[in-house]
């Protein structure tokens, strides 16, 4: 397969603009390409690491990867389906952008170039900017953007209607200043790559090219990257390894290779295998092991993943004494916790934090060895929780069962 048609076969490329041209220039190693994102927080998150993959493997085949923050289109928004977002501080998008850039050097090639369109459009002055980029963009063009037209009924702002001038600009500034012919974007992104290749076009009389990546979906039609509500982030601060491996782990079986072609970097034929192995015996999750082993050493490393897969091992054998401070807020992040605030009879402790519904309750689950304290089996009922049972002067983890963790913190 050349290089476009293997993106065609991991499900890569949904829209194309003047795709016979492009894709020999891509094939070829030849283009100058761009992938931009707004600084709207301080980490990239899994939404965004389709895209990311995609420059990168184009960047692998010889195609020059530019990076662009949008330090001033963050400033704006880019226009949501239901409603206007927020504006953020200025001071909070150049201290996002700053983190953003310093995220993605990580993530690829030494050879990638960062831009921040916020440095060619904060001296651009109104009239200028209408003259040289409005006169080019027919109003009918606009209106017919998919976004804009769904939001004319909900009503849209001028600012988040001038978002794709804004977009258009700066792939008109990259053509003219940096020699990029191409932009390429997630689907819901078609309307302002298409924006850029049109004034392109219609005020330097060129051609310039564009391609979109489908949105990721879970089996339940989810974005993929959703936790329960919850971006995971690329950065391991914000996201452990260990939570992102339990989310790649729980990965569908009907989504599994979908996802093998689109996030990772094996070959088709090293897919196969994986795909292979794991249809022998599904319940060992050979391919969801696989996707997330490329993925966390992709982003964090090696290392990472092993330290990931040990918190799973501790927290499957009960073991939790093995896990450090940042492993336990890592882990029990967003859980239900309670305080505890003097020292506590166990059987009492278990029932006022719902541990169990009653005393009659607790005290069956301690007489049958069903109760763990930081890892050591409750055998007395009339044990005394003080500080000093606590890791790290601070956490009292409780399983019950199995499975079921729940989180005290002494104060």
């Amino acid at each position: 397969m050349t290089l476009f048609e293997e993106l065609k076969w991991r499900g890569l490329v949904k829209d194309v603009a003047n795709e016979e041209e492009l894709e020999k220039k891509v094939n070829a190693g030849k283009m100058v390409f761009y992938w931009g994102t707004d600084p709207t927080a301080d980490s990239l998150h899994v939404g965004h690491y389709s895209s990311l993959v995609t420059a990168k493997r184009l960047a692998k085949a010889g195609n020059q990867f530019i990076t662009l923050v949008g330090g001033s289109t963050g400033m704006i928004g880019d226009p949501r389906p239901t409603a206007e977002r927020e504006i953020a501080a200025k001071e909070t998008i150049i201290a996002n952008a700053e983190k953003l850039k310093k995220q993605i050097q990580r993530l690829v090639d030494k050879d990638t170039k960062f831009v921040n369109n916020y440095d060619w459009t904060k001296d651009v002055g109104i009239l200028d900017f209408l003259r040289d980029v409005g006169k080019y963009v027919n109003l009918n063009y606009m209106l017919d953007k998919d976004i804009i037209r769904r939001r004319l009924d909900t009503g849209i702002t001028y600012a988040e209607f001038s978002y794709t001038l804004l977009q258009a600009f700066d792939f008109l500034w990259l053509y003219e200043n940096m020699d990029c012919e191409m932009q390429i974007g997630g689907s819901d992104q078609w309307g302002n790559l298409t924006s850029g290749v049109d004034l392109i076009s219609k005020k330097l009389d060129k051609e310039a090219y564009a391609f979109t990546m489908p949105l990721i979906l879970d089996a339940n039609g989810n974005k993929f990257g959703k936790s329960e509500g919850n971006a995971l982030w690329l950065d391991e601060d914000k996201t452990s390894s260990y939570e992102l491996y339990q989310y790649l782990i729980n990965s569908s079986d009907e989504k599994i290779e979908e996802y093998l072609k689109v996030f990772t970097f094996l070959t088709p034929e090293e897919i196969e295998d994986v795909m292979k192995k794991h249809l022998a015996k599904p319940e060992d999750r050979f391919a969801q092991k696989t996707l997330a082993f490329e993925i966390i050493k992709d982003l964090h490393g090696e290392e990472s993943f092993n330290h990931a897969m040990e918190v799973s091992e501790a927290l499957f054998s009960g073991d939790v004494s093995k896990l450090n401070e940042k492993d336990i807020t890592s882990v029990f992040r967003g859980m239900d916790s309670f305080d505890i605030d003097k020292d506590t009879n166990i059987v009492d402790l278990l029932v006022d934090n719902e541990v169990v519904k009653s005393k009659r309750e607790a005290r069956e689950f301690i007489s049958n060895g069903s109760i763990t304290l930081n890892g050591e089996k409750v055998t007395d009922t009339e044990m005394v929780v003080t500080k000093k049972d606590c890791l790290f002067d601070k956490y009292l983890i409780i399983r019950r069962g199995k499975k079921k963790y729940h989180v005290g913190m002494y104060n």
